[in-house]
């Protein structure tokens, strides 16, 4: 069992993370960027440091991920005080998390404006990829519900180790996927192919297993 010392420390570790990521992202990258009342000049601003406006929404995602953790671990530090308290700051946790990751969709459009302008006429095209950036920024989460699904499988016996390895290999996948599409938008696309191998073969392989085999029986976790 983990000493309450050792997860305090953890949560506080994690919660100096989010600190660092969200100030740099937030105070130090888009505010440097801004300047209200001046679209042209903001536009312009972004134009000139794409890459370091790139990397503050890949800090954001990763400030998301990091936010559910210090969920988790504050709920496993304090659940015997209050079982509903802590399932509800875990419920709460995750939604700020989404709504994060929702807002970060908007960053993607703004970057999309001003490095590739469309006419009027582009807004449904921008608006279309607006809902494709929302989809890869939501992948965060399926990888955060792989994780600890892997973790269950490996420690249960109810179903083999090698897809219990599969699922958390898989799960670190789906979070980084957005981090490569939005910090490194001149990496290869087959990395990224290359990246979501592991998740595939996850996530089939449990519905397969789920659908065809259900959980091993009691004697045969034995074995």
């Amino acid at each position: 069992m983990t000493e309450p010392k050792t997860l305090a420390r953890t949560a506080g570790l994690l919660y100096l993370l989010i600190v660092v990521l969200g100030v740099w992202a937030e105070l130090v990258v888009r505010d440097g960027v801004r300047v209200p009342g001046d679209p042209a000049t903001t536009a312009a601003n972004i134009v000139a440091h794409e890459t370091l406006f790139r990397w503050s929404l890949a800090a954001d995602v990763l400030m998301a991920v990091v936010f559910v953790l210090l969920g988790l671990t504050l709920q496993r530090l304090l659940h015997h005080v209050d079982e509903r308290a802590t399932t509800a700051l875990l419920v709460f946790v995750s939604v700020g998390a989404g709504t994060i990751l929702l807002n970060l969709a908007f960053q993607a459009g703004a970057l999309r404006a001003a490095t590739d302008p469309a006419p009027a006429d582009g807004l449904a095209s921008l608006l279309l990829d607006l809902h494709g950036y929302g989809y890869t920024l939501g992948g965060v989460f399926f990888g955060l519900w792989l994780l600890p699904m892997g973790y269950l499988a490996l420690r249960s016996g109810l179903f083999p180790k090698p897809l219990g390895v599969l699922l958390v290999v898989g799960g670190f996948a789906w979070i980084a996927d957005p981090v490569i599409a939005f910090a490194l938008p001149a990496a290869p696309a087959f990395l990224r192919d290359v990246v979501s191998a592991p998740t595939s073969l996850g996530e089939f392989g449990l519905m397969l297993y789920l659908l065809f085999r259900g959980v091993r029986t009691p004697a045969a976790v034995a074995d």
